[in-house]
């Protein structure tokens, strides 16, 4: 994470009742911004924090005229629909082959 915050990565934290409860790692870029990371403390997870976070980010703290990006593992589901559910749509499948591992 230092290494990020060094480069162009900026961290906004997320407080419920006096506590950090999550935290979002982004970039913006001139026609971009691409959101790395949003972590929400597993005992917050699933009460509305990061639909919350989400929200105030698109609303409050990024420009409403750039392209919000992210990535997701496809084989996330839970990750997949939440994104989904807060307005992000498909738009790519990266694909690779792991290389073999030595006998």
């Amino acid at each position: 994470m230092k290494g990020w915050l060094a480069s162009e990565y900026v961290a906004m934290f997320f407080e419920k009742d006096e506590e950090i409860v999550a935290y979002a790692l982004y970039r913006e870029q001139p026609e971009e911004i691409y959101l790395r990371q949003l972590f929400v403390l597993r005992n917050r997870r699933r009460h509305g924090i990061g639909r919350e976070a989400i929200e105030l980010l698109r609303t409050k703290v990024w420009s409403k005229n750039k392209r919000l990006t992210i990535e997701v593992l496809v084989e996330n589901k839970a990750a997949v629909t939440f994104w989904r559910a807060v307005g992000y749509k498909d738009y790519c499948l990266a694909m690779e082959i792991l290389p073999e591992k030595p006998s």
